[in-house]
């Protein structure tokens, strides 16, 4: 088992790209549906480049990560699949059954926005772009932690979290309606 510490590493490297799409590519988004209503010829320019940058940061990036992430994870658990018997890693695999169904959605969306159907507000993306990262504060405090018990406080730090964030966004679009070239 010399190389179960490579496999991990290279699982830990792909979680972390993989994180990295799912954090930007929302924020492609944002920029995406607020070119698709600026007028002509800003909207053709932005939204022919933030599609080639979300195209990109999509197939390259994000969904080689997810995979590779996935197929190391499962590596790991077969090398050691004792893990399976403790009760954080089945709420840890739950999470990452959540991660996965974001990432899905996510691809939603992109598929959407690459066909030019906007179908949600850059605000509504704003808030999806958190949902990764309330994923990785749960997974994060179970793996370190390594208690089913303790994750609950992971999730109260995430909730703390959460409403500091929708905190944070409420004056940050406060500060753009007073100030739109923030």
């Amino acid at each position: 088992m010399e190389y179960y510490n490579y496999i991990k590493s290279f699982h830990l490297i792909f979680v972390i790209t993989w994180f990295a799409g799912l954090f930007y590519i929302p924020r492609l988004f944002v920029y995406q549906i607020e070119s698709f209503h600026k007028p002509l010829p800003d909207k053709e320019i932005l939204g022919k480049q933030l599609k080639i940058m979300a195209k990109r940061l999509w197939y390259i990036i994000t969904w080689p990560s997810a995979i590779l992430a996935i197929i190391f994870g499962v590596w790991l658990l077969i090398l050691s699949p004792s893990w399976l018997q403790q009760s954080w890693m089945h709420v840890k695999l739950t999470f990452v059954v959540l991660l996965i169904i974001y990432h899905l959605k996510t691809h939603y969306y992109y598929k959407q926005l690459q066909n030019d159907i906007v179908k949600k507000t850059s605000n509504y993306m704003r808030i999806w772009n958190e949902g990764a990262t309330f994923i990785l504060f749960a997974v994060v405090f179970l793996v370190i932690l390594k208690s089913a018990i303790n994750w609950v406080w992971g999730i109260v730090g995430i909730l703390v979290l959460g409403i500091s964030i929708m905190l944070g966004f409420k004056i940050y679009k406060r500060i753009r309606e007073k100030n739109p070239k923030a």
